[in-house]
């Protein structure tokens, strides 16, 4: 599958030349287990109970998935990959590790690792953004409470304490996007439930009134396996319009599609998700392109794992003439996944990044769990790993092979 611009996903050299052939090897057994649906089904229920008790497992965790899709505990173990990364041109979206927290105290500590990891990102240069987690620093039922009663202009009826846990949550987001915009970083919100989605809507469409004026510092998130996002992201462009402030949109697919049809039928009222997957490629990818018709206006992460998407936001830019490294397009991939396109897209200057979590393993165990059932559940994804990872691992078997693979990186 390649393109004009001398793209090519299947190019495992370029995909792998960061790996050692252990590395590879470690990824290579990981990802066989992941194609087993039975096996990530008992690992994603078990885990956080055994990690609860005390056993000793977390050496077992930190060596093989942890290691595999997390950049460390620390920002300080964090910032060896980021520096590795750096080497082949790859930048890094830093994600602390924390959701699903409960309390004051859990908030507003989160708001200030958030600050602490804006401030250092401003010190590295390869560093563009940050992801921030809403239920890090808001509580889940508050967050539910507000989305039910989305048409009153407090989000809430007339409990006065509910009313001033929302301040502290916008005063604490409000900090955090300050900073942001001080130290000229990007403030990439995540999209969580769509039974919490209205108000975190709300509130990042608010800071990005304050703080997108000039250049985008706020970006939000939107799952195109919603029916109903393709026409929020045009509601989104309109209000921006009208206010006259830039759009910033991270584009993904979605996260919660088992989640979001089990509560549906559960509690008996219309699916939120998308009929089928043609259903949400066809809406990413008018999406994208809608983006990126509106580049000058709008600034948009592109979060794909899709080959075809990636590669058509790339032939849009060239349609377009718009410069590879434009500062309105970013490409990202989560780390430990599509390296293929990652490194690929780096190697022909298209500005992309890998979405690194950090954070103790007990924080970033719930993220781990939907890395190992998204493996599982999307169609094709563990297959092309580990093939391309064989593919790279059959390659390096060559002596020539692997002298090309001793040079250092451009």
């Amino acid at each position: 599958m390649t393109v004009s611009m001398n793209i090519s996903f299947d190019n495992t050299e370029n995909a792998f030349a960061y790996k050692t052939d252990k590395e590879l090897k470690s990824a290579k057994f990981l990802f066989s287990t992941m194609g087993l649906p039975w096996f990530v089904q008992l690992g994603t229920r078990l885990t956080p109970f055994i990690m609860k008790t005390g056993l000793p497992v977390h050496g077992i965790i930190r060596r093989t998935i942890f290691k595999q899709f997390v950049g460390g505990e620390t920002l300080e173990e964090t910032a060896v990959v980021g520096e590795k990364l750096g080497r082949y041109g790859v930048q890094v979206i830093l994600d602390y590790g924390v959701e699903g927290k409960q309390g004051e105290e859990s908030f507003d500590h989160a708001t200030e690792e958030f600050i602490k990891v804006i401030n250092y990102a401003a010190t590295q240069t390869n560093i563009p953004f940050i992801s921030v987690k809403i239920t890090g620093i808001a509580r889940f039922g508050l967050l539910q409470t507000l989305n039910e009663a989305p048409r009153l202009r407090s989000g809430i009826h007339d409990h006065e304490e509910e009313v001033d846990e929302w301040d502290r949550v916008r005063e604490r987001m409000y900090a955090i996007c300050e900073t942001a915009a001080e130290k000229n970083i990007g403030v990439l919100i995540d999209a969580e439930e769509s039974w919490i989605q209205d108000p975190i809507d709300r509130l990042t469409i608010e800071m990005m009134e304050i703080f997108n004026k000039d250049k985008v510092i706020v970006y939000n998130t939107i799952q195109l396996y919603r029916h109903d996002r393709l026409h929020f992201l045009k509601l989104s462009h309109r209000i921006a319009r009208q206010q006259h402030f830039m759009l910033g949109v991270k584009l993904v697919r979605g996260a919660y599609m088992e989640k979001e049809r089990a509560r549906a039928a559960e509690k008996k009222y219309p699916s939120p998700i998308q009929p089928d997957k043609a259903a949400t490629d066809r809406d990413y990818n008018e999406a994208l392109e809608y983006a990126i018709d509106h580049l000058e206006e709008i600034g948009v992460i592109v979060a794909s794992h899709n080959e075809q998407s990636n590669l058509m936001a790339a032939q849009l830019l060239n349609q377009k003439g718009f410069s590879h490294n434009h500062p309105h397009i970013h490409f990202s991939q989560l780390y430990g996944m599509s390296d293929n396109i990652t490194f690929n897209l780096a190697k022909e200057g298209f500005s992309v990044s890998k979405y690194l979590p950090f954070g103790p393993i007990r924080d970033v165990i719930p993220y781990l769990m939907r890395r190992a059932q998204e493996n599982s559940s999307v169609s094709g994804q563990t297959g092309r790993e580990l093939s391309l990872i064989k593919k790279e691992l059959e390659r390096r078997k060559n002596p020539d092979a692997k002298a090309i693979h001793s040079l250092s990186p451009q």
